[in-house]
């Protein structure tokens, strides 16, 4: 009896310890747990906080606010803070982060809500600058969100140094919400919002 009880006992923790390890340097099983606690409601992003003061982000009549430049695949710059007229949904993420990972297809259900709308402009932006490497892991896992990586300073109070990091630009350029960590970005409320600052 002794010894069937120490059995099951060390089965339970080899069992315990294979999934402490897979959890731990398997990133898409991190990223697969991820998405079930988003599935559940939590990780909602954050669309209220992290609003830059309107003398901070408010460009001068002479100056244009600072470039914050990204490049895609083909050379192509793009400057999301001056997008004047567009929502602008800026993503910083890495192909080894698993939070980047479990959010990535909730991104990718609100790209396809937007995608044909030439007022919202996505940036999914690899904080590694491997576009190849990022065009390969979006393809990999039939993700058609656009890639871009950094091609200038990012500035501190859009990337803290977390990934993942997701900034929302209102038509003036101003951040209109700011969300570090992973979250569900296919919920009701982020189109709403969205909807809601392109109506402003």
């Amino acid at each position: 009896m002794m010894k069937k009880k120490i059995n099951t006992s060390a089965i339970i923790n080899l069992l315990l310890v294979v999934i402490v390890g897979v959890l731990a340097f398997v990133p898409d099983t991190r990223a697969w747990v991820g998405r079930g606690l988003m599935k559940i409601g939590l990780f909602k992003p954050d669309l209220e906080h992290g609003v830059v003061k309107e003398e901070e982000s408010r460009p001068t009549h002479t100056d244009m606010r600072a470039p914050v430049l990204f490049a895609d695949g083909n050379g192509n710059r793009i400057d999301a803070a001056n997008q004047t007229g567009k929502v602008v949904f800026v993503n910083f993420w890495a192909t080894w982060c698993p939070p980047c990972i479990a959010e990535m297809p909730s991104i990718d259900k609100l790209y396809q809500r937007f995608k044909d709308n030439p007022q919202v402009v996505f940036i999914m932006a690899d904080v590694d600058g491997d576009y190849e490497k990022s065009k390969r892991f979006m393809a990999g896992r039939k993700l058609g969100l656009p890639v871009h990586v950094p091609a200038g300073k990012i500035p501190d109070h859009w990337l803290g140094g977390a990934v993942p990091t997701t900034v929302i630009l209102d038509k003036q350029g101003r951040i209109a919400a700011r969300h570090e960590g992973m979250a569900d970005y296919s919920r009701p409320e982020v189109t709403a919002f969205i909807q809601q600052l392109l109506s402003q």
